[in-house]
């Protein structure tokens, strides 16, 4: 017996009778659960009706069939439609939404003031992001899971990364609605003919960074002169600006996104994320006092990584549906930081879906380390600004090396939908 039921039953005069400790909720679930119980006892009763009306009547194959509310001519009988009719509403006395007083609530869609649409109504929408499943999507699954994107009209689909599908494909065939894109590659996209728009940039600081260990005495910058970095294959960009900006000269090893050879001493430097490959070297049996790291963005090259781009015709036709995507995604990021343990479990199970191995400690630091980069110094509101000096920046730094033809107005760039 159930802690409702043994607080005793409601009165045929519809008063309650309550054992003694009794609470106001244990007294609001066993009304249900009698409302409930009651109408489920009808449900026999009803269908003995239905087979005593119907069998016989009709025959199929020289077999009997019971009677089907579905049945043509069934609804012709009085008597039947009060049977289905008494039904209909002691089920939906029982299966009503309850508020906390214990009275039935209005549905979602007609609550007064709560910009909320039927279920029917849900806008498709489609996010790509820009790897493999892991916490650095964390927010995007979490208003899908907790319901944030249909709250403001939408059904989002996450398409899963797929090494083969290439993100300027998707968009610009309208299969994606929205990406996750950083913002180097965006200023490229953008520069080769692709229309696209930052409505949100989510990341206010670079992760990026170079480790050398201290046994190396690497120390700092200048001392890297004549030494060998392992370095991104396609992301040789802000290291060699980095190097000359500060006039010395370093052997680039390209490298996958295995950290191996640094491990094994076969390359002085590594490039690394502060979320991830920071956290694997150290998983790698290294005491983060054992190593020197040395920011991208604490040299004046603080290269933006995460924001929400979208075409810009998508934007011009539809910005009411933008703003509540982004709306939407910072309260699942809001969410995922809030509650982390709930996240990584959600987290993970995407993961596990794509088939990739994980683990719960990395998905943890990755987690965090995002909301060091989201909501720096404690702040509790996110930053959603792309400084006109940073995109300036990487601009013109891609233009000196040849990586893009010409340099795209900031204004034409970058168009928040959120103002601040």
């Amino acid at each position: 017996m159930s802690p409702a039921e043994e607080c005793g039953r409601p009165s045929g005069a519809g008063r309650e009778i309550l054992k003694p400790g009794c609470s106001p909720s244990d007294r609001r679930k066993h009304t249900d659960l009698y409302i409930i119980s009651s109408a489920h006892s009808l449900i026999p009763i009803f269908f003995l009706h239905l087979r005593i009306t119907q069998q016989g009547r009709r025959q199929l194959s020289g077999r009997t069939i019971s009677g089907h509310l579905f049945m043509p001519g069934f609804m012709n009988s009085t008597a039947n439609r009060i049977w289905v009719l008494l039904l209909f509403f002691t089920l939906s006395a029982g299966c009503g939404n309850r508020n906390r007083e214990g009275q039935t609530a209005l549905p979602l869609e007609m609550t007064p003031g709560l910009e909320s649409v039927n279920s029917r109504e849900l806008k498709p929408v489609v996010f790509l992001p820009y790897w493999v499943a892991n916490a650095q999507f964390a927010g995007y699954y979490m208003a899908k899971e907790k319901g944030f994107y249909e709250k403001y009209g939408m059904k989002v689909d996450i398409i899963p990364y797929r090494p083969f599908i290439t993100t300027p494909e998707l968009i610009s065939s309208g299969k994606a609605d929205f990406a996750a894109l950083w913002l180097v590659n965006a200023i490229e996209l953008k520069a080769g003919g692709m229309d696209i728009v930052n409505i949100a940039q989510e990341s206010s600081r670079s992760s990026a960074m170079l480790i050398t260990k201290k046994t190396s005495g690497i120390d700092s910058i200048s001392k890297m002169d004549g030494k060998r970095a392992g370095i991104w294959n396609g992301f040789e960009l802000q290291p060699r600006a980095l190097f000359k900006k500060y006039n010395i000269d370093v052997e680039i090893v390209p490298i996958g996104s295995s950290n191996t050879l640094f491990l094994v001493d076969a390359v002085d430097i590594i490039i690394a994320n502060w979320f991830d490959e920071y956290h694997s070297i150290i998983n790698s049996g290294f005491d983060p006092e054992e190593l020197n790291v040395f920011f991208f963005a604490d040299h004046g090259l603080n290269f933006l990584e995460d924001g929400i781009y979208c075409l810009s015709k998508k934007l011009e036709q539809e910005p009411e549906l933008c703003a509540r995507f982004v709306t939407a995604t910072l309260e699942g990021w809001q969410y995922a930081f809030s509650h982390r343990e709930e996240t990584l479990d959600v987290v993970i199970r995407y993961i596990k879906k794509e088939n990739h191995p994980v683990n719960r400690i990395h998905q943890g630091w990755m987690l965090d380390r995002y909301r060091d980069l989201y909501l720096p110094e404690g702040k509790s509101d996110f930053h959603n600004h792309l400084d006109e000096a940073d995109y300036l920046f990487i601009s013109n730094l891609l233009m000196e090396n040849n990586l893009i033809g010409s340099v795209t107005p900031y204004e034409a760039f970058y168009k928040p939908i959120l103002k601040p």
